[in-house]
């Protein structure tokens, strides 16, 4: 209700009438409870129950409006006349007569707000109304549908009240997990980048585990498969590197075999590098304060990847370098083309121009064993360079720079075969890749001199073989050459030099059996001149002709020398 206009004192005049004088019908009262009124089934039945102080007029029902049609408002008076729903349904939204017992006039008022129909309320009556009734029916229906459409208006910005802060809910979440996400894409391109700024440098176990170290925080590693150290990168590393026990380590291989990712063992997150199935070896963090989150294992899961690459492409080239090796050591143990084998020995790293030895090694019950061939590889990697390794047969042959130290190889490998029941030989010095066949024989021909012998095992050296050099099948005259050079090589230069008669002396004082005279007569010389001379041989070739195994090798030398090559020179 508007508040009358002041009088020019500034006093306010007030109506002296009550309320019930100024609204006889209620309709002002009942607009504050509509308009107060949130439910629109209480809208419609308010209304209802003021139709009879109207006039003689009776709501009969009331409807709303929804997606499915018309439904009825429940709470209304069950013995009142029933109103034809169906019927409702025909007015299409119009206002309109309907059919009830006992009532000469019923009419059915539309409902209506800005987006059209809301509802019904119907009214009967024993006699039409009047131009006043006719007002206040309408007034009534027009403030019931103000009242429905505020309603429905206040439930509609309540919904989207409510839409908007779930929207808003939805959005900051939606932001919050993009961060995430993006924070996510960040770090994990962060380890995209590292690593494969790693692949891009050449790799390297060493490059991988710093790398892993820096992208995590913790200390990173990589051990073989049977737990020795291969790489450290971060403080606190073990010294000495604690190695486990065979048992111990195939039982953790396990244990991470079975699992998906990395595994946590005690204070370790660790991965298996298995490419192919093939256990290459393990790379790990250390985490003792359990602090490893998902990034951790992502870049855990990445360098294991790059790792597992790494160690295959490793594997594959030692591989082809090993078949390349082989496979130059066969050729040059059979012979051939020097440029072609000084140009092979260079491309896989080997030094063919240096001295080397032909070694042969044959261990019992080892003969189709890979593990003998690792156990000479391993045995023979302490060695300043890598000798060049094959099988042949049940025998390993090494061609290798360094002269074996007496049993120095021999006891190596009975300590990596478990057993002292083998047997090697080593050849004299080759000096170019075409001696390299002639050493292997003689390599052969030590071990056979070492397996025929009464000590079975052991090294034996082909220097050292002296009369039995020459002994056996497949001698030829180069052989017997170098026997006779090795004895007499000294004596035959001093004649050539000086037109003297040394090795003719030597071999006539062997065939007299060291006796003097006989020997001083065959050579029709003095006896002292004989003693002169023998004197001069002692000096020049420096042997003891006293000691007995020399005696026999310079005998049998001076007898090839003369029967065989023919006393030359």
């Amino acid at each position: 209700m508007s508040r009358p206009p002041s009088d020019p004192a500034g006093t306010e005049r007030r109506d002296p009438r009550p309320l019930a004088v100024l609204d006889p019908h209620g309709i002002l009262a009942l607009s504050c409870t509509l308009f107060t009124c949130t439910e629109q089934s209480e809208i419609v039945r308010l209304a209802m129950r003021h139709v009879s102080a109207l006039g003689p007029y009776s709501a009969e029902a009331g409807y709303l409006a929804t997606d499915d049609g018309l439904s009825r408002v429940p709470g209304h008076d069950a013995g009142a006349p029933t109103v034809d729903d169906a019927r409702m349904n025909e007015l299409g939204e119009a206002d309109g007569s309907v059919s009830l017992p006992e009532r000469s006039w019923n009419w059915a008022f539309g409902l209506r707000g800005a987006g059209g129909l809301l509802g019904y309320i119907v009214v009967s009556s024993r006699s039409g109304p009047d131009e006043e009734g006719h007002f206040l029916l309408s007034t009534l229906v027009g403030l019931t549908s103000a009242a429905l459409s505020l309603a429905a208006m206040r439930a509609w910005q309540h919904d989207n009240a409510g839409e908007l802060s779930r929207l808003r809910t939805e959005r900051d979440t939606a932001l919050r997990q993009l961060d995430i996400m993006r924070s996510e894409l960040h770090l994990q391109e962060t380890v995209h980048e590292t690593l494969a700024r790693v692949a891009a440098r050449g790799g390297g176990e060493d490059a991988i585990t710093q790398a892993l170290y820096e992208l995590t925080g913790l200390s990173a590693l990589i051990e073989d498969r049977f737990g020795n150290l291969r790489s450290w990168a971060g403080p606190d590393r073990p010294d000495p590197y604690p190695v486990p026990s065979p048992t111990g380590q195939e039982e953790m291989l396990r244990r991470v075999t079975r699992e998906a990712g990395p595994v946590r063992v005690k204070d370790r997150l660790m991965a298996l590098v298995c490419p192919r199935g093939d256990v290459l070896g393990v790379l790990a963090i250390e985490d003792p304060g359990a602090t490893a989150n998902e990034h951790t294992m992502f870049a855990l899961d990445h360098a294991q990847r790059a790792l597992a690459q790494e160690l295959m492409h490793m594997r594959e080239l030692t591989e082809v370098e090993l078949r390349l090796r082989r496979q130059l050591i066969d050729d040059l143990l059979e012979g051939t083309d020097e440029t072609s084998a000084y140009a092979r020995a260079e491309a896989v790293g080997h030094d063919l121009q240096r001295t080397h030895y032909v070694v042969v090694v044959h261990w019992p019950g080892n003969a189709t064993d890979d593990s003998f061939t690792r156990a000479v590889e391993r045995a023979t990697a302490t060695t300043t360079t890598r000798p060049l390794i094959t099988r042949r047969g049940d025998r390993m042959v090494l061609l290798t720079e360094a002269r074996p130290d007496d049993d120095a190889m021999h006891a190596a490998l009975a300590h990596e075969l478990g057993t002292p029941d083998g047997a090697i030989g080593v050849s004299t010095r080759c000096d170019s890749p075409d001696g390299i066949p002639r050493c292997y024989q003689e390599a052969l021909r030590a071990l056979e001199v070492r397996q025929n012998s009464r000590q079975r095992s052991g090294t034996t050296f082909f220097d050292d073989l002296g009369l039995y050099r020459i002994l056996g099948p497949g001698n030829d005259l180069r052989e017997l050459e170098g026997f006779v050079r090795e004895w007499l090589g000294q004596l035959i230069d001093y004649d050539a030099e000086h037109d003297t008669e040394l090795v003719e002396t030597l071999s006539r004082y062997f065939d007299c059996g060291g006796n003097y005279d006989d020997a001083a007569a065959a050579l029709t010389v003095h006896r002292s001149t004989l003693r002169y001379r023998l004197q001069r041989i002692r000096e020049i070739s420096d042997r003891d002709l006293a000691e007995v195994d020399t005696r026999l090798n310079l005998q049998v030398a001076t007898r090839v020398w003369k029967i065989i090559l023919g006393g030359r020179r």
